[in-house]
């Protein structure tokens, strides 16, 4: 039988001047079998808490009056056996020299975004890899990332990484999830702390994986990878 995995990629701070320290890059998964379930609990969730179904999961929503909401989405998320969240953490931008390495900010982005797949992807599976629509730039960058990965894994007529795919944030509930796991995860790597509701998603998180967030797990690691990268550390 064909395995099928979905992969909600989005990110944080990317841009090389935008005045934020730190970059994340994150990578929600799950079987393309599981996915119309997982999307439906997280609209009854919303519903549980008279959330409008359009009402659009974020990070930066995250606040006191919303905060059980929160807490209960990223509690699906850890009690769920068919997902998993992969995180690379770039904890200082500013200590980036390109030039030295002969590439522009956009060809480094694409190697990061290839040390983040990497891990999670495997040649006896196939993947439809959803990226949220950002900008004007967006479908140049969408086919650049899928050329990187198919040449990557050898992956030349794309049997592989058979989809590449933009979407939109609002119409789909696990990019969402995406986005607030990687809000968690920036937000702690920006040593930022001025909103209790935020700080206790952050200390939930923490709870839930064991681990700091300032450190790497395991490569083999399913539930909850990640990866602080360091220039000339290499990483996995």
């Amino acid at each position: 039988m064909e395995i099928i995995i979905n992969i909600y990629c989005d990110e944080s701070c990317h841009l090389p001047n935008d005045r934020q320290k730190a970059m994340v890059l994150g990578a929600l998964w799950c079987f393309r079998v599981e996915a119309k379930e997982h999307n439906q609990a997280i609209a009854d969730l919303k519903a549980r808490y008279h959330l409008s179904p359009f009402f659009e999961i974020k990070w930066t929503k995250v606040s006191p009056g919303k905060l059980d909401f929160y807490t209960d989405l990223i509690n699906y998320f850890f009690n769920s056996s068919t997902m998993g969240f992969r995180a690379w953490v770039i904890p200082d931008k500013s200590i980036l020299s390109h030039d030295d390495y002969s590439q522009t900010h956009e060809e480094w982005y694409y190697k990061m975004y290839f040390y983040l797949l990497r891990n999670l992807i495997f040649t006896d599976r196939r993947y439809h890899v959803y990226l949220d629509v950002k900008d004007t730039r967006s479908r140049k960058k969408l086919r650049k990332l899928w050329e990187v990965l198919s040449n990557a894994n050898y992956d030349f007529s794309r049997e592989i990484i058979e989809k590449v795919q933009h979407v939109h944030s609002h119409d789909i509930g696990l990019m969402q999830l995406s986005d607030l796991l990687i809000g968690a995860v920036s937000y702690h790597a920006r040593g930022l702390s001025g909103s209790a509701a935020k700080n206790e998603i952050v200390q939930l998180i923490k709870q839930r994986t064991g681990i700091s967030l300032t450190r790497n797990t395991l490569p083999t690691e399913q539930k909850f990878n990640l990866c602080v990268w360091r220039p000339n550390n290499g990483g996995y």
